[in-house]
């Protein structure tokens, strides 16, 4: 966790200079320019008029803003009208996506040797079927699990039993390939239905919910840790139902919207900073924290932005991204990126990502840019973005601490491109830890958001303080990166664009 420092200008003074080549040492910060009349004029009242309407918006559409859905069409309409009321220039980037919904809920009824009901979940891109049979778990489902995560049960074809001539049902432990891999690998064994269950580590114990990535011809259901182990035990039949609709060629959109920086003397126009956040829901609610809050809280630093006038200040250009399919795996972000040719990419300077702003139970995330929290660091200058976040809670009397940058968000098509990323995340279905609670308040042993991916999902489930906090930082790293003279390579000797050999960043999303 980190802990807060002296001043913004002690840790500016001590970063090192960007060397060529892979980063080393690590980078040096923007110096920070003034950015306290933007982070004044980004309001929680502002980011709220905006989540009204876009909950106004679920409520017309059968309470939901999916892409591919008549919800996001309007939200994207809504977007789009507010930019270019402010000024921005926008485009309307159109895709097609493989698109999924559930009909109607899944059903999970164990027969025998107890007949009970069990709570589950329809797996994104799951096909529709009605099936009866024994449940048959992989050959390496780990009961307990292991302290840290590391099942691969449903990862290869020779986990599973041959399946019976009898209708059957495969059960797979949650845990290092794909889920797509699990459920394929599946029905590949013969398999007519398969359960997937939590591993069971704290925090991820509850109800396993998730996408596939792309359509399998079996139904797919997740259930809880508890549930997947008492489902594991010899002589267990279950009846599994699921009713789905999918659309391999479903339109949907990203909305761009682009602000010049053609009016200070020294601005660069090839350096393109990217501020997204998805604004797609997915099709179970109206996603006003995911990611409701942070496309209202972007799209309130772009209309104040334009109000200040600061086109005339701006370094560097400014494009605002409301990404489309990001619950579908990223797909809108992903599209933008592999539209852009290799002179368009190197023009990005650097991308940042707001996903879920508000959530109840909060804490104060930031991407782990330089990898100090265990993971993989991003391309070099992430780790200066991250500073820019930290540096500022520091200077506001606020802890934060790192969260793993593993490309779940719509920065993951950016770091797998080399372009520097950072961002900022409150929580999802992660559990708050004793000593978070002490530092950040709320409830130890509740998830950061309990309506995360669900229909509760609403207006109502929302912190204004972490809207208030995140939102500040939000609008001061994007002041920071597009008002300050220096940059993230002040000495001019690399400027991103490091590419990285790494896993498709939709596939990250997708995993365990």
């Amino acid at each position: 966790m980190r802990r807060i420092l002296p001043s913004i200008a002690a840790v500016t003074m001590t970063a090192s200079l960007l060397v060529a080549g892979p980063a080393t040492a690590k980078s040096q910060p923007p110096k920070p320019a003034d950015t306290s009349t933007l982070t004044q004029a980004v309001t929680v009242s502002g980011l709220m008029q905006h989540m009204r309407v876009l909950q106004r918006i679920a409520d017309r559409n059968e309470g939901t803003r999916a892409s591919g859905l008549p919800g996001h069409t309007e939200s994207a309409d809504y977007v789009a009208d507010k930019l270019e009321d402010a000024g921005y220039v926008v485009t309307r980037q159109k895709f097609t996506f493989p698109f999924t919904r559930e009909l109607e809920p899944a059903t999970l009824t164990q027969l025998t040797p107890t007949e009970r009901e069990v709570e589950t979940h329809t797996m994104d891109y799951s096909g529709s079927g009605d099936v009866t049979g024994p449940v048959i778990p992989t050959n390496d489902v780990m009961i307990p699990p292991a302290d840290e995560p590391s099942s691969t049960s449903g990862c290869e074809a020779s986990d599973f039993a041959a399946a019976p001539a009898e209708p059957a049902i495969a059960l797979v432990q949650r845990g290092t390939c794909t889920f797509e891999a699990k459920a394929n690998n599946a029905a590949a064994a013969g398999y007519d239905a398969v359960i997937m269950f939590n591993e069971g580590q704290p925090g991820r114990d509850g109800l396993l919910t998730g996408t596939l990535g792309n359509p399998v011809d079996i139904p797919a259901v997740g259930v809880s840790y508890e549930d997947g182990a008492a489902l594991a035990e010899p002589g267990v039949t279950a009846r599994v139902t699921t009713k789905t609709e999918t659309d391999l060629n479903r339109e949907t959109e990203n909305v761009i919207a682009d602000l010049p920086a053609k009016a200070a003397k020294d601005a660069n126009q090839d350096e393109v900073v990217v501020v997204g956040a998805h604004l797609d829901s997915v099709a179970a609610g109206a996603g006003i924290n995911d990611n409701g809050s942070g496309s209202a809280a972007i799209l309130e630093i772009a209309e104040q932005m334009s109000a200040l006038k600061l086109t005339k200040d701006l370094r560097r250009p400014v494009r605002f991204a409301f990404w489309g399919a990001e619950e579908s795996g990223l797909v809108g972000s992903e599209h933008y990126v592999a539209e852009l040719s290799d002179a368009e990419l190197a023009r990005i300077y650097a991308n940042l990502n707001f996903d879920m702003l508000g959530s109840p139970n909060y804490v104060r995330f930031v991407y782990d840019g330089d990898g100090s929290a265990g993971g993989d660091a991003g391309p070099a200058g992430s780790d200066a973005i991250e500073d820019v976040f930290t540096d500022y809670f520091d200077a506001q009397g606020l802890a934060s601490e790192p969260t793993a940058f593993d490309g779940r968000s719509d920065y993951g098509p950016f770091i797998d491109a080399g372009i520097p990323a950072g961002g900022l995340f409150s929580g999802a279905e992660g559990v708050k830890t004793a000593e978070q609670a002490v530092v950040y308040g709320g409830t130890a042993g509740e998830p950061y958001d309990a309506c995360y991916h669900a229909a509760c999902d609403d207006i109502s489930n929302l912190n204004a303080s972490a809207l208030h906090e995140l939102g500040d930082a939000a609008a001061h790293a994007t002041g920071v990166l597009t008002l300050s003279k220096t940059g993230l390579f002040p000495d001019g000797s690399l400027k991103g664009n490091d590419s990285r050999s790494k896993a498709p960043s939709r596939g990250s999303q997708l995993l365990r």
